[in-house]
């Protein structure tokens, strides 16, 4: 018997709230507020607070800070899907008279164009927006750290440029643009530029004593795009769900995998994340998370997805440093994960056979190296190498008749089925490789030919 959906188990429950009970006291945080979601919703909630009978609920708003870069790439991957642009295009196409428009979207996105970690003081998060009135005040005098393309280095007025550019090319403010595209879509009705009550308030604790100071709230002005969002937990449950699923009215499951796929290198020496296009990504115990974390003066905040075991977490905090939000989150995941582990779909035969796919399944050879290709459930060939380690990948299929790679060492590569003159099958033509059915059989289309000898023992040298 199993838990549905809405459950999870006692056992479960508890060791969800132990975590984040410590995650309060030891992080030293005013509040604290988690939630994880499982098939598509939310699961579980909790919270903790240093006034007894004042916990925040789901529905309370905390600022989340970076978070924000995940929904700027949404718009703008969105605008890509529209035709209206394309990632490889330098913005100045889009959006003249920056100073560093021969950068492209997918770098800015993929924070790959060099630019500054920051803008120029006063330290733009704890002073007003309007203090930057224009892009050149967001990216000061040298914008430019590193050559584009070369390496990974976060940017906050990257996705300044990317939320300017929303708005170049719609024509309406990137607050507008985001709640009418993906926020109402999404139902996330308590996400919003401003503080809507319930909010907290955030706070800095003191390093050596146990008190507190107020933190300023600012409007970030051109710098939103990078963090300005004021979001819920149950909010962002819908938002995690989304980031695994898609959803048709915002982006399509091919897009959203798009954004969590690593766009560039990680930086040196860090061998356990990298960065998609506006999502974070990371490696923890075999398991791989997307998603993002978030900080601003008073908050910190984690939204962490594991789409294969399908589970969320997301955790929230009013304090400038204290809890390590992204941490807890990824800890919630695995807590629900190693104890709940997703139940595996039912083996289902396929509605009918197609005797044209059924005919390409079996044994391959590229050389001497034996393939399999299997015809799996969701209609698609799957290539494996049946010894040792090597180049395998899923293919689907497209209009042409041929099949394009969508993973591992053939991603984006044309596998074609080689027929002869009668119809018949001759050869697997997978990037120029050719895969026989036999190993160098005579008469096969093996590229230079096969030894007219065939295959030889020792003795057949003779002396």
């Amino acid at each position: 018997m199993t838990s549905s959906p809405e459950e999870l188990l006692p056992s479960t429950r508890r060791a969800l709230s132990h975590r984040i009970a410590r995650a309060q006291a030891e992080g030293r945080a005013p509040s604290l507020v988690a939630a994880v979601a499982r098939e598509g919703r939310m699961v579980w909630t909790g919270a903790r607070s240093c006034m007894e009978g004042h916990a925040p609920d789901a529905d309370t708003q905390y600022r989340i800070g970076s978070i924000t870069k995940t929904f700027t790439a949404v718009l703008v991957l969105r605008l890509r899907d529209e035709g209206l642009l394309d990632l490889n295009d330098p913005l100045e196409k889009h959006l003249p008279g920056t100073g560093v428009g021969e950068v492209t979207i997918a770098q800015l996105l993929g924070h790959s164009a060099g630019l500054r970690a920051e803008a120029p003081a006063p330290w733009w998060e704890r002073t007003p927006g309007s203090l930057r009135p224009e892009l050149a005040d967001v990216l000061g005098e040298r914008p430019v750290v590193h050559p584009a393309g070369r390496r990974h280095h976060y940017s906050n007025p990257g996705f300044t440029l990317l939320g300017s550019l929303v708005e170049a090319v719609r024509g309406a403010s990137w607050e507008e643009v985001l709640r009418r595209e993906v926020l109402e879509p999404l139902g996330m009705g308590r996400t919003s530029a401003q503080p809507v009550a319930p909010h907290a308030g955030g706070w800095a604790v003191h390093p050596w004593a146990d008190v507190m100071l107020s933190e300023p709230v600012e409007d970030l002005g051109l710098m939103a795009p990078a963090g300005q969002l004021w979001s819920t937990a149950a909010d962002l449950c819908r938002f995690a769900v989304f980031l695994s699923e898609g959803d048709e009215r915002v982006l399509s499951a091919e897009s959203v995998r798009e954004l969590r796929t690593p766009a560039v290198p990680p930086e040196a020496g860090e061998r356990n994340g990298g960065y998609g296009l506006g999502t974070q990504l990371v490696w923890r115990e075999d398991r791989t998370l997307v998603g993002h974390t978030g900080s601003l003066p008073g908050f910190v905040a984690g939204l962490w997805v594991s789409v294969e075991e399908d589970v969320a977490a997301v955790v929230l905090a009013n304090v400038t440093s204290g809890p390590y939000a992204g941490a807890v989150a990824a800890e919630l995941i695995g807590i629900v994960a190693d104890a709940e582990p997703r139940m595996p779909e039912p083996w289902r035969p396929l509605p009918e056979a197609e005797p044209e796919l059924l005919a390409l399944t079996g044994p391959w050879y590229w050389g001497t190296q034996p393939y399999a290709l299997k015809w799996s459930s969701d209609r698609g060939l799957e290539l494996t190498l049946l010894r040792g380690g090597g180049r395998g990948s899923r293919f689907v299929a497209r209009p042409d008749g041929d099949w394009r790679g969508l993973d591992g060492y053939y991603a984006g590569e044309t596998l074609r089925v080689v027929r002869r003159p009668d119809g018949s099958v001759s050869n697997l033509d997978l990037g120029s490789f050719v895969f026989t059915r036999q190993p160098y059989e005579p008469g096969d289309a093996v590229p230079g030919g096969v030894d007219a000898r065939g295959w030889l023992g020792l003795g057949d040298f003779g002396e």
